[in-house]
């Protein structure tokens, strides 16, 4: 296990190096419109038109620190430094999730959610005058079983290369 320092700082490197791959896409991007510019013989595009210098720090500081707070966080569940990065490097999703947890208490205590799936559905009563379900993919449960070939019979199978009439 990790301390809490540690899973702070192999966090913060998590994200660092999400941040590095998001600046690099962006200077990639730049690069392939300079180079179609230069083909078409247009003029170059400026780099300020893919890299915003104060958003993108700003936007870079904060997932560094969502980085390290989550590896502080669960510096407890991380077994070593690539888990602590893969947490660093995910943190806003993972602190997101966290957050929106509900606990099986409240679940049960509150019921289904207003809006999803199961209310929306409403509660599920069996049709009798609808067939048993055929309709399912064969090998699927609920499926019916393929009728057997009356003794005798074979069925037809067709030889490797062989078309079926």
């Amino acid at each position: 296990m990790l301390s809490g320092a540690e899973g702070a700082l192999y966090g913060a490197g998590g994200g660092l190096v999400v941040e590095a791959v998001v600046t690099f896409g962006r200077l990639h991007a730049w690069q392939q419109a300079r180079h179609a510019s230069r083909v078409a013989g247009d003029a170059l595009p400026k780099l300020g038109a893919y890299i915003d210098p104060p958003a993108d720090s700003l936007a870079a500081l904060f997932r560094v620190v969502l980085g390290c707070a989550a590896g502080w966080l669960l510096h407890g569940e991380l077994g070593g430094m690539l888990a602590a990065v893969a947490v660093g490097a995910s943190a806003p999703a993972v602190l997101a999730q966290m957050g929106s947890a509900t606990t099986v208490a409240e679940a049960l205590q509150w019921g289904p959610t207003p809006g999803t799936a199961a209310e929306a559905a409403g509660p599920v009563v069996p049709n009798p005058a609808a067939p048993p379900s055929g309709s399912a993919a064969p090998g699927a449960p609920g499926a019916a079983a393929a009728p057997a070939a009356p003794s005798g019979q074979a069925s037809p199978s067709p030889a490797s290369g062989e078309a079926i009439p």
